[in-house]
């Protein structure tokens, strides 16, 4: 039976094929999400996954962000990313993860909807970071299905709150990965 925590898993282990081709003259290329540059992309999902860890143990989002305040990408960004993955699998790996109650700066959820909102998150902007980079654009298709069929009931949330960009105008005859993109506002 394939978890969340595999999803989380698959997601982190795309992510790193990513993060680990890209070369010295492309940390300052621009990604799809404005304002941020693929550094400041890998620095993003690397402090997401420094703070699963303290989340999953118990500490509230904004005492952990307090404690992760800056740029966390110093001296070696692979390595940083590296370390920070690995401590995130470990951490939703944990006999009842999925279930411990997490303390996000919107609410309490449950372990399993954080590390759904953390999957969705990791399969967007890996595609970011593969459109900013040149590399290969293909998600994993069960993990866009996973993501799709998660965003159907978050995306109302996410538009409001002004996280996501604008819905573009989705060919009818568009793929899984093209509805998943459109939906999070992504420019192809």
């Amino acid at each position: 039976m394939i978890t969340i925590t595999d999803h989380f898993r698959r997601a982190v282990d795309d992510m790193t094929d990513r993060v680990h081709a890209i070369r010295d003259d492309q940390w300052h290329r621009p990604t799809p999400c404005a304002g941020w540059d693929v550094r400041e992309l890998v620095d993003h999902v690397t402090m997401e996954n420094l703070q699963v860890p303290p989340l999953l143990a118990g500490l509230a989002a904004a005492d952990v962000a307090d404690a992760l305040d800056g740029a966390v990408l110093e001296g070696d960004p692979v390595a940083a990313w590296d370390a920070a993955a690995r401590a995130a699998v470990d951490a939703f790996s944990a006999p009842s993860a999925a279930d411990r109650s997490v303390h996000l700066p919107f609410g309490d959820v449950p372990g399993a909807e954080y590390a759904a909102e953390m999957v969705a998150d990791l399969v967007i902007h890996s595609w970011d970071l593969a459109r900013a980079t040149g590399a290969d654009e293909r998600l994993d298709p069960e993990l866009v299905d996973v993501v799709s069929a998660w965003f159907a009931a978050n995306e109302a949330a996410y538009r409001s709150g002004g996280l996501i960009g604008p819905h573009p105008r989705t060919p009818p005859d568009a793929d899984p990965q093209t509805r998943l993109l459109d939906a999070f506002g992504r420019r192809r």
